[in-house]
C-alpha cells in the first residue's frame, strides 16, 4: 500500500471522527437544560432520606380513642390479609409469622417454635407484651417501629382500618382484654379554668350608725345657779332690821 492510500484511509477516520464530535456539540448546544425562569424547590419527604424509612412514625390519635369507634366485624374482613401469614384460627400454628390466636396482652416474640428475629427476643428477654398501643405502632409501620423484624408487611396506614383490625385481633381470645380508655376525650366535669364568677354581691348594711340622742351631761360645777349667794341674802336682812329700829 502506497503512501496516498494510507492518507487516504487516515484523512477517511480523522473525517468520522470530526463529524462525530460535531454532531456531539450540535445536539448538546440543542437538547441542553438550562434555567429560563424562577426555579421552584420541591420539599424533602417527610422524615428525612435515611434507608429504612427516616424514623419511626407515630400515630397521630392514641388506640384507646381509635378502639372507642372500631368495628370488629369489619376488621374480620380487613385481617384476611394477615391470614396468608399468620393462623387466625385456636389451632393457633405458626405460618410465615406466628399464630395469633390471643395474642393481645401476649409476650412478644414468645410464641412456641417460631424463629423470631433478635429485636423481638430482646422484647421477650424484657418481659414487653403486646398491648393495644404496641399493636397500634406495629402495624402502622413494622420496619419502623421495630427495626430489623423479619415481617415485611409495609403497615396499615389507614387509622379507622388498623383500629378495626386490632379490634378484630381482640376477639381471638377467650378471654378478650378490655379496650384502654379514649386518651383524647375530655371529662364530662372538667372545669373550665376560669374561676366562677358569683351572683351574689356582698350585702351592703342599711343601717347607719345610731347618734346617741343623749347629750352629755353638763357638768354641775358650771351651771349657773338661779338662787342668789348667801351672802346677799343675809344683807338683805340685816337691812329691813335696822329699817324696823
Amino acid at each position: 500500500m502506497d503512501s496516498f492510500e494510507l492518507n487516504k484511509i487516515i484523512g477517511a477516520i480523522l473525517g468520522t471522527l470530526l463529524f462525530v464530535m460535531g454532531v456531539g456539540f450540535l445536539a448538546e448546544s440543542i437538547y441542553h437544560p438550562s434555567a429560563t425562569g424562577p426555579g421552584y424547590a420541591l420539599p424533602e419527604p417527610e422524615g428525612g432520606g435515611e434507608e429504612g424509612g427516616g424514623g419511626e412514625e407515630a400515630p397521630a390519635v392514641s388506640i384507646g380513642t381509635l378502639l372507642a369507634a372500631a368495628d370488629a366485624t369489619q376488621g374480620a374482613d380487613q385481617a384476611k390479609k394477615c391470614g396468608a401469614c399468620h393462623d387466625l384460627s385456636e389451632a393457633n400454628a405458626n405460618k410465615t409469622g406466628p399464630g395469633l390466636y390471643d395474642v393481645v396482652e401476649r409476650v412478644i416474640g414468645s410464641h412456641p417454635g417460631f424463629a423470631y428475629s433478635a429485636v423481638m427476643q430482646e422484647h421477650q428477654a424484657a418481659g414487653d407484651t403486646w398491648t393495644y398501643d404496641h399493636l397500634n405502632q406495629f402495624l402502622l409501620s413494622p420496619k419502623a417501629h421495630m427495626p430489623g423484624t423479619k415481617m415485611t408487611f409495609a403497615g396499615v396506614k389507614n387509622d379507622q382500618e388498623r383500629a378495626n383490625i386490632i379490634a378484630f385481633l381482640s376477639t381471638l381470645s377467650a378471654s378478650p382484654k378490655p379496650f384502654p380508655a379514649p386518651e383524647d376525650a375530655a371529662p364530662a366535669d372538667e372545669p373550665s379554668g376560669e374561676p366562677a364568677v358569683s351572683s351574689e354581691e356582698p350585702a351592703v348594711s342599711s343601717a347607719e350608725p345610731a347618734a346617741s340622742s343623749e347629750e352629755p351631761a353638763a357638768s354641775s360645777e358650771s351651771a349657773t345657779s338661779s338662787e342668789p349667794p348667801a351672802s346677799s341674802a343675809e344683807s338683805a336682812a340685816s337691812e329691813a332690821s335696822s329699817a324696823a329700829q
